[in-house]
């Protein structure tokens, strides 16, 4: 790897890094010498690049920074397009839509060399077959993210396998995927703790004006953590997690 392209590498290491990143860990993943990095970071730090660090910490790039987009390499081109082809065969309508816009937008701003990678891909995510479409919703998921997004209440008229249906208002956070079904996580009052819907089984579903209590990224993350600890005592006690 040129110095060049391990400066900017660094530069992406951090950015994309929600805490320190140590020089052992920028060195093993450039495949270079823990050296070359302290040399590296001193580099860019002497270029007013924003990077704070202390011995046995790791480096954080101060937010803020800001750097003029560089061309993209085959592999994040390829990635880029794998995501946008999972998407468009199983997001909802408006994200389909948005990952086919999405992968043609790259093809006409990359340059020729790169074009192949899009137009023949050597990636490809499966494909989905007719009988594995999901059901018809009711549900408006463009509509549900902006919920999300504005930390707003959604009250659903619920369906369970068996068809028993109950009415939950909830604190939507998160649209998951699994497969070909989606799923609304969020914080239902009914429970009084977190609940995951299929968002094939809701019958009906009221947008309220109601704001939630925190903002929806603190609930993600209590969302996120009460699953690594469930996972965590079922691995204790030798269990495999329900699927």
């Amino acid at each position: 790897m040129r110095r060049a392209d391990r400066l900017f590498q660094i530069i992406q290491v951090l950015r994309r890094s929600s805490r320190p990143v140590t020089a052992d860990a920028i060195a093993a993943e450039l495949e270079t010498s823990k050296r070359s990095i302290y040399r590296d970071v001193a580099t860019l730090m002497g270029q007013r690049v924003p990077i704070r660090g202390e011995a046995g910490i790791g480096y954080v790039l101060d937010g803020g920074f800001d750097m003029p987009p560089l061309m993209l390499t085959s592999d994040e081109v390829e990635a880029a397009v794998l995501g946008a082809q999972w998407v468009a065969g199983r997001g909802d309508p408006a994200l389909a839509r948005a990952a086919r816009d999405l992968i043609a937008k790259i093809a006409a701003t990359v340059p020729e060399r790169l074009r192949p990678v899009i137009l023949e891909p050597a990636v490809a995510s499966a494909p989905v077959w007719k009988h594995e479409r999901r059901e018809v919703e009711t549900l408006d998921m463009s509509k549900v993210r902006a919920w999300i997004h504005a930390g707003r209440k959604l009250r659903l008229h619920y369906a369970d396998e068996q068809g028993n249906e109950t009415l939950r208002v909830i604190w939507p956070c998160l649209v998951g995927y699994r497969e070909t079904k989606r799923l609304l996580v969020g914080w239902c009052e009914t429970r009084d703790d977190f609940r995951t819907f299929r968002t094939d089984r809701v019958v009906e579903a009221d947008f309220l004006d109601d704001r939630y209590p925190g903002r929806p990224a603190v609930l993600r993350g209590k969302w996120h953590a009460k699953v690594e600890a469930e996972h965590a005592a079922w691995e204790a006690a030798g269990r495999p997690p329900p699927q």
